[in-house]
Parts: structure tokens; C-alpha cells; sequence
């Protein structure tokens, strides 16, 4: 964002906020992205599983997805599954985003249920 100030701009520093339906959104579509370049793209054109390149992506992808989503157990397993040769033809990426988005709205949904089970609390002095 930046102010005005006669013939000067002054740059003010703010945060860009991405809503959590946006964060998984970029997260499945990045995750798909990779999975699809790993299984169709790379194998054409380096030497599979043991390619750097496959490395890379992989590192980089894991590291986008923690700061999206934070850190979840499922990464981990995608992630060293990915360095076995030969294991890279599963989605695993899209699997793991997936599996994260599905315990979120579980939990989302088990929060919403114990709110609404408990009765609210009633201010003593309105009686």
C-alpha cells in the first residue's frame, strides 16, 4: 500500500493475508503441478527418480507447502518417498494436501459441533 504525500510516495509495509480455503487451493493446485511433472514431464527429459531436478522440486514443493499449510506428519512420508526410485509415479504431494485438507475440515467441523453443544454462558448481572 502507499500514501501520497505531495510529489513523494511513501511505502507503507504491509502483510498480504490469504484466506485458509485460498491456502489449500494454491497448495492442491502447486501439489498437482508437481505431481504431473514428475510423472509425465521429468521422466522424458532427465533420468527419473535419481535427477537432481526431481530433487529440487521436491525440496521446493515441501518447503511452499509448510508455509502455506504449516507442518503436517503427511508431508513427511510424501516427501521421503520421493527419493526412493521408482516410488515418484504416485501422487503422493496431492495425496498428502489431500489428506491435510480432509483432517482440517474434520476438525472444523468437530469444533463447530462441541460449540454448539455447549449452552452459552449467561451474564448474571441481566438476571
Amino acid at each position: 500500500m502507499s500514501i501520497q504525500h505531495g510529489n513523494s510516495i511513501a511505502v507503507t509495509p504491509d502483510t498480504i493475508t490469504i484466506s485458509p480455503g485460498s491456502r489449500f487451493r494454491i497448495a492442491m493446485m502447486l501439489a498437482i503441478m508437481a505431481d504431473t511433472l514428475q510423472v509425465v514431464v521429468f521422466p522424458l527429459f532427465v533420468e527419473g527418480a535419481l535427477s537432481p531436478a526431481d530433487d529440487i522440486l521436491d525440496f521446493g514443493i515441501a518447503a511452499v507447502l509448510v508455509h502455506l499449510l504449516g507442518w503436517h506428519w503427511e508431508f513427511l512420508p510424501s516427501f521421503l518417498a520421493k527419493l526412493v526410485p521408482g516410488v515418484d509415479l504416485v501422487p503422493f504431494w496431492t495425496i498428502a494436501v489431500a489428506n491435510v485438507y480432509r483432517k482440517a475440515k474434520r476438525n472444523a467441523v468437530a469444533a463447530d459441533e462441541s460449540r454448539e453443544q455447549r449452552p452459552a454462558l449467561r451474564d448474571p448481572r441481566s438476571s
